[in-house]
């Protein structure tokens, strides 16, 4: 189902191109729906190891950051309906003051290829949820690791799956810039795109559900050579930093259903960078996609 009516990923990971920042502490926590956390490694490292990949690692590793993404401090364009997404790298949240700071959904990583869970995904998974916050979960594709259907059937069995609640988003395809290796690994355009057909078919048939695809432009035009095959099948979860007021989406797609819009973002209730989303559309569309209706 495309949900044509705005959405994005954990703030600026304090690496650089030239080097990392020193770690920032987690938050403490001291309400419901806080996890408790040690010291927190650097929120953006370039050097990643398998299983320690997060949104937009790849397209940092082979483009770097825009120079016209947004500062930190820039929460724009905060219009809208608000997301954000996470994974490990951020530590403790507080998802009770996201939620009371105007975010309304969150994507978090639960599952990498075939071997790795994200060892914060069920803390977050049920706490989001219990704060009211409309959450889903996002898997980091590895192609040259295993077959798509194969990937596909690890994540609906450990943390993508879905129910009709009225708070849970379909689950996501991140599939990007390879941050450990060749920017499309190692694959052809065509055995690209059965890979995603076939990640895309099997989790439809664990969980009923289209898979959310998250991409850049760049990534998608080049190791897909321009397809259009997931235009009408996949909601696009396009990734563009920048201070624009629209994404570049890849080609063949329509519209963008949900768009991250910077990697450096700020929440109360998130210590450190956290990628920043918006939906394309009103909360009532964006219900609809979480319900399938």
């Amino acid at each position: 189902m495309q949900v044509l009516p705005h959405v994005s990923r954990p703030g600026r990971r304090a690496a650089t191109a030239l080097g990392v920042l020193g770690a920032a502490l987690a938050l403490t926590a001291t309400t419901p729906g806080v996890a408790n956390a040690a010291p927190q490694p650097d929120p953006h490292p370039l050097n990643v190891k398998p299983g320690q990949a997060y949104m937009g690692v790849g397209t940092r590793i082979h483009e770097g950051v825009p120079a016209e993404e947004p500062p930190r401090d820039l929460l724009a364009p905060t219009d809208g309906v608000q997301g954000i997404d996470v994974s490990n790298w951020q530590g403790g949240i507080n998802w009770t003051s996201v939620r009371n700071a105007g975010i309304q959904f969150a994507w978090m990583k639960a599952t990498e290829g075939t071997t790795y869970k994200d060892p914060r995904f069920n803390t977050n998974y049920p706490a989001a949820h219990a704060a009211g916050v409309i959450r889903g979960a996002y898997h980091f594709a590895l192609p040259n690791a295993s077959t798509g259907a194969t990937q596909a059937a690890y994540f609906a069995a450990n943390g993508g799956g879905w129910s009709r609640d009225n708070l849970t988003l379909p689950g996501v395809l991140d599939i990007e810039h390879n941050p450990y290796g060749a920017m499309c690994y190692g694959l052809s355009t065509t055995q690209m795109r059965t890979w995603i057909s076939d990640f895309h078919t099997t989790y439809k048939a664990r969980t009923s559900r289209d898979v959310v695809i998250y991409t850049t432009a760049s990534w998608w035009n080049t190791c897909t050579g321009n397809w259009t095959g997931m235009a009408s099948r996949s909601p696009l979860w396009v990734a563009h930093w920048t201070s624009a007021s629209s994404p570049t989406i890849p080609s063949g797609f329509p519209t963008w259903t949900a768009w991250q819009y910077t990697s450096t973002g700020s929440v109360s209730g998130v210590s450190g960078d956290v990628d920043r989303d918006k939906f394309n559309g009103s909360r009532d569309r964006l219900l609809a996609l979480a319900n399938n209706t």
